[in-house]
């Protein structure tokens, strides 16, 4: 299967408009299924942070970001605060907001999902260009708190410039249920050096969060952050 080769998880696969929903809040595209990376530097997930096969190139780059007029108010400055959370750390990668014109990362709008998903990214990097940003529920989100919202909003960028899942080795670590590695074979998780061989507790990109969790970027999500971009 394309899904397992690219070494993405293969349980509860969505689909819809133009691929697969992976690992709750990931689209795999129809060209990045047909895609063959390389396998230079990849290997089964254990307890790091990893990134895809895909980046964004043209660096150094600014991206724009757009947020839907159709989100509650307290969805404004969680955006600003996201998009400063990057901006902090000083990457090759720079973020500013825009309300007019086609943007880069779009914040799209969304009533439904499916039963408790938060929000979907537009998939990974694609030709050096990111993701075509990502889609929130705020019915699910259920909260005004900006860090919180933040924290989401976060994520989903981090999927749209290449970032997988801390917790690519074991969903379980943020997620709870039975223990489930996201993909089995050595394709598609990258291992970015300088991360922790143990669990990373904080990370911003643990596959799941609890309601009115901040996560900030650690020590160690900046120093994958800082390798990569």
């Amino acid at each position: 299967m394309q899904i397992k080769a690219l070494g993405f998880g293969t349980e509860d696969v969505q689909a819809v408009a133009g691929g697969f929903v992976v690992e709750g809040d990931m689209l795999l595209t129809n060209a990045m299924l047909a895609s063959a990376p390389g396998y230079a530097t990849l290997r089964v997930g254990d307890e790091e942070q990893y990134r895809t096969t895909n980046l964004v190139g043209g660096l150094p780059r600014t991206l724009t970001v757009s947020l839907s007029t159709q989100f509650p108010a307290a969805y404004g400055p969680a955006i600003d605060e996201a998009i400063l959370r990057y901006n902090a750390a000083n990457l090759q990668l720079h973020f500013t907001r825009v309300t007019s014109g086609t943007a880069d990362l779009p914040v799209k709008y969304s009533a439904d999902l499916g039963p408790g998903v938060l929000g979907q990214s537009g998939g990974f990097p694609s030709g050096g260009n990111p993701a075509p940003g990502f889609t929130l529920v705020p019915n699910v989100i259920n909260s005004s708190n900006t860090n919180y919202i933040a924290t989401i909003m976060a994520h989903e960028m981090g999927h749209c410039i290449g970032m997988r899942h801390t917790d690519y080795y074991n969903r379980q670590y943020s997620c709870g249920g039975r223990k489930s590695n996201e993909g089995a074979s050595t394709v598609g998780a990258i291992l970015i050096p300088g991360t922790p061989s143990l669990a990373e507790p904080n990370s911003w990109m643990l596959a799941c969060v609890g309601n009115g969790v901040d996560r900030p970027f650690t020590a160690n999500d900046l120093t994958a952050l800082n390798y990569i971009y």
